[in-house]
């Protein structure tokens, strides 16, 4: 049997509910909310065969980043380094998504085009479904094709909050359609 993959993981309080971090030591692999725990332990035990957790607090100083983030430092989450594991084309559409700068939005056919796969907005969707390092892969900003608010694992409230604390213009959806036809 082999041996457990150590895990570190941290549990920060927002406005927006308990977040949990997991590293691997030097780069962040998980990040869910509290209340969606089982999920995260979920895709942890499929990515890994064995896991311990062990508690620690502000494990390479990514807890810090992330209370500079829900503090208004939006580019604090940026650069933090991520190893979500998935297949080729999740890892693909993953990155896409860290190249969606804060206070904006894509759709999931812009993101589709955006990897020479026009069609695969289902596909795109579904790695999006599957992202296990929330914020910092923010699929958070992406919406419907007209602008609509559409499937976050955290919950829509939460995309809602992360997007309006980015500054994107949450007033109506009309504004987000604009802002999509403008290319904003």
């Amino acid at each position: 049997m082999p041996l457990p993959t150590e895990l570190w993981i941290d549990t920060l309080p927002s406005a927006i509910g308990d977040i949990l971090l997991v590293s691997d030591g030097a780069s962040l692999c998980a990040l869910d909310f509290a209340d969606y725990q089982t999920r995260l332990l979920t895709l942890l035990k499929k990515r890994f065969a064995a896991v311990t957790l062990t508690p620690s607090t502000n494990p390479q100083g990514f807890s810090d980043r992330l209370k500079a983030y829900l503090a208004g430092d939006l580019h604090s989450f940026d650069a933090v380094p991520v190893n979500p594991g998935g297949t080729a084309f999740q890892q693909q559409v993953w990155l896409a998504l860290r190249q969606i700068p804060a206070g904006t939005v894509a759709t999931y056919g812009e993101l589709a085009k955006k990897l020479d796969k026009p069609t695969a907005y289902r596909a795109v969707g579904m790695a999006n479904s599957l992202n296990p390092i929330a914020i910092a892969l923010p699929c958070h900003r992406v919406v419907g094709t007209n602008g609509q608010l559409t499937g976050y694992a955290g919950g829509l409230a939460r995309k809602q909050w992360l997007l309006h604390h980015e500054g994107v213009n949450l007033a109506n959806l009309s504004s987000i359609q604009q802002e999509l036809a403008l290319g904003l």
